[in-house]
């Protein structure tokens, strides 16, 4: 088998989408945010593996099966008797909402003894983000393990902010975020999580803060305004693709994998993150975190389309 280049840990979990509210239909698919960016990844033409624990149940079959099915590797990922998580997503007027079901799951469990991480040797980037840290204590030891793990085996660390305030608070999540910031070479934070975070909604304000603690990049998502790339010595603003989206479920996970496939390929950040940008815009087209993921063909034709 082909040595990876691009691993993410986390929790993945089955996912039940609303598709109508008032008959509550739903349709049932994928998640959990760094499972969501190592599947467009690998779509996007990177060599994927995941780190992760699920049931020994029916969801934690189907999960196996689904990242057998787009590639990636999964001889990290161990079996364990807590059940693997479920969450819900319903949608309003006000956007998209997530309902979880994932207290004591096979993920949130997990510890970093359980996991060989010598694997990231060779890899090109680990992923990780703030719901792998909040999901419990002993998975934010885990992504501790593993960030460390990486550096020693050379490889280079991609986090995403993901901030979920029903899993921690604003101040632990920031004060975690600024331990990981000095390991991290790639931040992906949200125009929403930041503001929660550090109280402003400034992009330049963001990536100065961002900088200031250690990271070496940083790649802001601002949603339908595009995204903001900064390095100590460039910053860029890309402009939002106007599409009409009907679910964002997952549209910041299909950026960062998209994001890391581009860099894996030889991308600079600014062309990986226009790349990205256009898959981002076209994943809010259909439901799912999963299914709505494009396939490269797809955003090579749409960004020709849009230049």
């Amino acid at each position: 088998m082909d040595e990876v280049e691009v691993f993410a840990l986390g929790e993945a979990m089955v996912e039940f989408n609303q598709t109508d509210p008032v008959r509550h239909l739903y349709q049932q698919g994928f998640g959990g945010d760094t499972s969501n960016a190592i599947i467009a990844a690998a779509r996007h033409g990177a060599r994927t593996g995941y780190i992760s624990s699920v049931g020994k149940d029916m969801f934690g079959d189907m999960l196996l099966s689904l990242w057998q099915r787009e590639g990636v590797d999964t001889r990290n990922v161990n079996r364990s008797d807590c059940n693997t998580g479920a969450y819900f997503v319903t949608h309003s007027s006000e956007g998209h909402e997530f309902h979880f079901l994932r207290r004591h799951s096979a993920a949130s469990v997990m510890q970093p003894g359980s996991f060989d991480f010598s694997c990231l040797a060779g890899a090109r980037f680990l992923h990780v983000s703030g719901i792998s840290q909040a999901i419990s204590a002993s998975a934010c030891d885990t992504v501790r393990c593993a960030v460390q793990a990486a550096r020693q085996h050379g490889a280079r660390v991609s986090f995403d902010s993901n901030l979920r305030l029903k899993l921690w608070s604003a101040e632990r999540a920031r004060l975690e975020m600024e331990a990981t910031l000095p390991t991290v070479d790639l931040f992906l934070p949200s125009l929403d999580d930041m503001k929660s975070l550090i109280n402003t909604d400034d992009p330049a304000a963001i990536v100065d803060w961002s900088l200031a603690r250690g990271c070496a990049s940083v790649v802001l998502k601002l949603g339908k305004r595009g995204a903001l790339v900064a390095t100590g010595d460039e910053r860029k603003h890309l402009p939002g693709h106007a599409v009409q989206a009907v679910d964002a479920t997952g549209a910041g996970d299909c950026f960062a994998g998209s994001l890391l496939a581009r860099l894996v390929a030889g991308d600079s950040l600014v062309q990986a993150a226009t790349y990205a940008n256009a898959a981002a815009a076209l994943s809010t087209l259909a439901y799912g975190a999963v299914e709505s993921i494009p396939r490269q063909p797809k955003v090579l034709a749409f960004l020709s389309t849009a230049s």
